[in-house]
């Protein structure tokens, strides 16, 4: 069940599996602590944490459930192991459903890998006797809440094993974080203008066809159009933008990006500063260096010779670089 969330927001909140934090929920009567979460991301995250089978009144311990399908098609339910006609597949969805409202200032959620209640991708689905498992399902719980929320950024902990992967989805959470303070200020056109703007190249390096949609999108924005209904547009936009950003941002795409950011400072640049910088940003097309390595020239020479527009760009830092995600990609 959930803990008591704090009304003051200063970092990103998150929701997550009670047994990641450490907490003897699973099961068994353990739990599946993880490190990364707890010792690197609790830094930066406020986390909110749920047990879908305890919150059913299920016991820990208790006996294991799974996923079958033994009709075909759609029919996924959760049942326990060794008895399926102990069924909990419709408390599961009840719970998701009562408790999606609680998210609504979340910025992101972490589950748990392969659980038949908790599982993003690729949980075992049991068909009939004898057959081999499906791996291809999702938990309850979760599948209920990426349909109520299609929005937020949700990942698995063994997916942040992945160094692009956690790079990807930690984007997602601070984009998600800073679109929730551009609400909370009081939603107005100039205020997503610039929410857009600040946001262009970090968009562009993951989706160019959302870029260019977006974009569309913004030039459409009327003074008029947006007084009758904001709010619907800005559900929209949201939409788009992380649908946008589930993309990962490749080697090339990373170079494109910079190659167009170099264009506002190339001016300014000696003939070896731009020689140097190419040099670091073809090597990070053909994966020789992170992509650290030219953004960090990059910025160096921002310093040297400044650009506001260029400054304010989230695709140079969409994170805190303590977290070190991009080092690795």
């Amino acid at each position: 069940m959930a803990e008591s969330m704090s009304n003051i927001v200063s970092r990103p909140r998150l929701g997550i599996s009670s047994c990641l934090l450490g907490k003897p929920v699973r099961f068994d009567g353990g739990h599946k602590r993880n490190n990364y979460v707890t010792g690197t991301l609790s830094e930066y995250f406020d986390f909110v944490s749920f047990c879908p089978e305890q919150a059913i009144g299920l016991p820990t311990p208790r006996k294991p459930i799974r996923l079958i399908n033994n009709a075909g098609g759609a029919d996924v339910r959760a049942v326990e192991v060794r008895d399926y006609s102990l069924e909990y597949t419709q408390q599961l969805d009840d719970y998701a459903r009562s408790v999606t409202p609680e998210m609504s200032g979340f910025s992101g959620y972490i589950v748990k890998k392969d659980s038949p209640s908790c599982g993003m991708e690729r949980v075992k689905v049991y068909g009939k006797e004898n057959s081999p498992p499906d791996k291809r399902g999702v938990g309850i719980y979760t599948a209920r809440l990426m349909a109520q929320r299609p929005d937020l950024p949700i990942e698995e902990e063994g997916r942040l094993t992945d160094p692009r992967l956690r790079e990807n989805f930690v984007t997602r959470v601070f984009t998600m974080f800073r679109w929730q303070a551009l609400l909370s200020e009081g939603l107005t056109r100039a205020g997503l203008i610039e929410f857009h703007t600040r946001h262009k190249f970090l968009l562009l390096a993951h989706d160019e066809t959302a870029y260019r949609e977006l974009g569309r999108l913004l030039s459409d924005l009327s003074v008029k159009a947006v007084a009758a209904d904001l709010d619907s547009f800005a559900a929209e936009y949201l939409r788009l933008l992380m649908v946008g950003l589930r993309r990962l941002a490749r080697p090339g795409k990373h170079a494109n990006v910079l190659m167009h950011v170099m264009g506002y400072v190339k001016n300014h640049l000696t003939s070896d500063e731009k020689a140097e910088m190419l040099e670091h940003i073809e090597a990070h097309r053909k994966n020789l260096v992170p992509v650290i390595v030219p953004i960090t020239l990059l910025n160096h020479f921002l310093r040297k010779y400044p650009n506001d527009y260029i400054a304010g760009q989230y695709y140079l830092e969409p994170h805190p670089r303590e977290l070190m995600l991009r080092n690795g990609i």
